[in-house]
């Protein structure tokens, strides 16, 4: 059975077909630069990377590009071979799992795109783009916070009064909940045990730390939008909330002190480069800059792994995944080192060994009288998408 799994945002739209229950990847591709001018698709298929320079002027055309792709690459025959589609979408509320993309879900995203502005008005361009071109498959919206809505009262409510709660819906939402899942899974699979205790950083340019406890959320650092929790690639993560009544009698506008708390802070503000293959070079190169913002950096998350270590009372394994924490051994063992105190203690000789570019992408990282064991495990939130609308069908 052939479904995809879709990422549209507000200019682009990422996609990745696959063949279930196998889980075999048989295309993926990103559109950019949807409705501008240069507008492009790469698609990568066989091991070939292939780009195009089309007009894009819609999320519609996109999608016939895709269909098309999938029907010249020969990955189908034609359309009625796509069973299903699973869409990603960033902010549910309170809806709990992955449901079918009805006109009722479809409205309740709608509902929900002031917490959300910049992504949910894309989901649904998505979806009602998808729906069109591809109108026989089973679409379904996979939520980034539906993972999190296990989370307990007294950690995600804020401290605010109540009805800001309940007439402005302010509280604690969570996202990466579809890594989240995915790692939760993978290592209920590799413990044996469904009741799971971790500890799980997913560390990318965008970056969270979650709790999971008994294989459910417990709590997870980031809040009401993604700019909160650990300190991320342009993310500033937490900070004194008075700093923004501050900048705006400074002259700041409430848009543009949106605009630079989530696209100007965090690494890149620190150092000068949001990447973290450019702070290591830096570091390794004496720039003082990054070397500061490495530790920054470093601190924040070690301080949310120390604070979930105590909350859980009983940890079965600490996990990195995505970006920087598959790939950053260097980052890896800054955090390990400040974990030694806990028992916690890096093999170092393994550390080295794991990266998505090197021959094993996953294994045990800590020593084996680590008093809690460290994975790598790469995340794969496109598959899990895909898992999800594979078994609505089925």
């Amino acid at each position: 059975m052939k479904v995809l799994s879709v990422n549209a945002g507000s200019s682009s739209l990422k996609f990745s077909a696959f063949e279930m229950p196998e889980e075999k990847l048989l295309i993926n591709g990103y559109f950019e630069r949807i409705g501008l001018d240069n507008s492009f698709y790469t698609i990568k298929v066989n091991g070939n990377k292939i780009k195009k320079e089309v007009e894009l002027p819609n999320h519609n055309v996109a999608f016939e590009y895709l269909v098309k792709e999938l029907i010249d690459q020969k990955i189908v025959n034609d359309l009625s071979e796509i069973k299903g589609v699973a869409h990603r979408s960033v902010q549910g509320g309170d809806i709990s799992s992955s449901v079918i993309a009805s006109e009722d879900v479809i409205n309740t995203i709608s509902l929900n795109a002031p917490l959300a502005p910049l992504h949910n008005p894309a989901s649904i361009v998505g979806i009602t783009s998808a729906k069109e071109v591809i109108p026989n498959a089973t679409h379904i919206v996979v939520f980034d916070t539906s993972f999190h809505t296990t989370i307990p009262d007294y950690n995600y409510l804020y401290p605010v009064p109540k009805k800001w709660y309940h007439e402005h819906k302010v509280r604690r939402y969570g996202f990466h909940g579809t890594s989240y899942r995915y790692i939760t899974k993978k290592m209920q699979e590799l413990l044996g045990k469904e009741d799971v205790n971790l500890i799980v950083c997913h560390i990318g340019n965008g970056a969270s730390i979650s709790a999971i406890k008994d294989g459910k959320c417990l709590n997870t650092s980031m809040g009401f939008t993604p700019v909160s929790g650990i300190m991320m690639s342009s993310r500033c993560g937490e900070i004194d909330p008075s700093i923004i009544t501050y900048m705006l009698k400074e002259g700041l506008s409430a848009e543009e002190i949106d605009n630079t708390l989530n696209k100007e802070s965090g690494l890149l503000a620190i150092s000068g480069y949001s990447d973290s293959r450019d702070i290591e070079d830096g570091i390794a190169n004496g720039n003082e800059d990054c070397l500061l913002a490495q530790k920054m950096f470093v601190r924040r998350i070690v301080n949310y792994i120390v604070n979930y270590y105590v909350e859980l009372k009983t940890c079965d394994a600490i996990v990195f995944t995505a970006g920087i924490g598959e790939n950053s051994r260097g980052t890896r063992k800054d955090i390990m080192d400040e974990l030694s105190v806990l028992g916690i203690t890096l093999d170092e000789e393994e550390n080295n060994k794991i990266a998505s570019y090197l021959e094993k992408n996953e294994g045990i990282i800590s020593k084996s009288d680590s008093k809690v064991p460290v994975y790598v495990v790469p995340t794969n939130e496109e598959v899990m998408m895909a898992r999800d609308v594979y078994s609505f069908i089925k």
